[in-house]
């Protein structure tokens, strides 16, 4: 029996793709043990308990994007956190890292305790704690190819899709146009009406939100129908005509697939998901970062899926002008979705099978 730990907390970015390679691990090795490392402050704290799997929580490692007198702290945070994380890693065989402020100190865990380790980037441009891990492994797995650096050699594996969006797409492959006229139904929304989808990150977005609140006259007078996921931390506005805002959408496969068109970040996951079951999406990506959001969703655009603005220039004027002409390009956009990242989890799984071995 192996003992398997897994680093990628914070935002669901990280922990969906983690709890998705820990299932399809459980599939083919039932006996093993696997283990979450996380911190309090994190997404993780929900998510890996619900999916019934060991959560081992370390401090977290705080840094700001700009110098700050937190800076200071850094090294003591640090320490603690590679110190709680080789607790775990003296007697596991292997670990997984999927970036984010819990991997960095488990990567330096790992190369001390001389635990050989995978680092799945789900960036196009790979983030610090990825880079600062590669250092000392060369088992690399990527959802888009690298143009330089380690990752360029690393494996092309796409990213790990969560069970319920690789089911979705499992069961449309049949009739994806009756797929997506059922879950325009099961969603509570008429099936002869354009439906659009805001959704702002698992967070939400406040600069999202207020364009979208600002615009909902103009969707309902053009007859169109709006799911809005506001977030959870984000006060709910009032529902009005075809206008339905929410906290959270729990059937999000549902969603991906009712939606004549998206809007939203271009985050690594919600291009993942968008690309199994989406058919067009608008993209606003966060205007803070190293402009990854803008690199994740340049394949979509590229098969004409999809097309990316600033910010900025996201404004209900933007909207007034283009809604037609976003729900024109989705009704020529392909009905079924693309199946590229099905098998990601197998191949990341594969991978560590081959580090544990070598």
């Amino acid at each position: 029996m192996a003992t398997v730990v897994l680093a990628g907390g914070g935002t669901a970015g990280h922990v969906e793709p983690a709890l998705a390679v820990a299932r399809t691990w459980k599939i083919s090795h039932p006996a093993d043990h696997l283990i979450f490392l996380g911190t309090t402050s994190g997404l993780e704290n929900t998510l890996v308990p619900a999916a019934h799997f060991e959560l081992h929580l370390i401090p977290r490692v705080r840094v700001s994007r700009r110098p700050a007198p937190s800076w200071f702290k850094i090294p003591i945070d640090l320490i603690a956190a590679v110190r709680e994380s080789k607790k775990v890693l003296n007697s596991a065989d292997v670990l997984i890292g999927f970036g984010g402020y819990v991997s960095a100190p488990a990567y330096i865990a790992a190369w001390l305790s001389r635990t050989p380790y995978v680092i799945h980037e789900a960036n196009a441009k790979p983030g610090w704690a990825n880079r600062l891990g590669a250092v000392f492994s060369r088992h690399l797995a990527v959802a888009h190819p690298v143009e330089s650096g380690k990752f360029e050699a690393a494996l092309l594996a796409g990213l790990p899709l969560r069970s319920d969006v690789a089911k979705a797409f499992e069961q449309s492959q049949a009739d994806w146009a009756g797929a997506r006229q059922a879950a325009k139904v099961r969603l509570g929304f008429p099936a002869d009406r354009p439906l659009i989808f805001v959704m702002g990150g698992s967070q939400g977005s406040v600069a999202i939100n207020k364009v979208i609140e600002a615009s909902v006259e103009i969707f309902n007078q053009q007859g169109v129908s709006l799911l809005h996921s506001v977030g959870k931390l984000n006060s709910l506005p009032q529902a009005s005509g075809g206008y339905h805002p929410v906290a959270y959408v729990e059937a999000m496969a549902d969603a991906y697939l009712a939606a004549d068109v998206i809007i939203g970040r271009s985050g690594a996951v919600t291009c993942s998901e968008f690309r199994a079951l989406g058919r067009y999406a608008l993209f606003v990506p966060l205007p803070i970062g190293n402009g990854e959001q803008f690199v994740n969703a340049a394949s979509l655009v590229a098969d004409n899926r999809a097309e990316v603005m600033n910010q900025k220039d996201f404004t209900p004027d933007f909207l007034k002008t283009h809604i037609t002409g976003l729900l024109n390009k989705s009704a020529a956009a392909p009905m079924q979705g693309n199946g590229a990242d099905t098998q990601s989890a197998e191949k990341i799984v594969a991978l560590a099978e081959f580090a544990m071995k070598s």
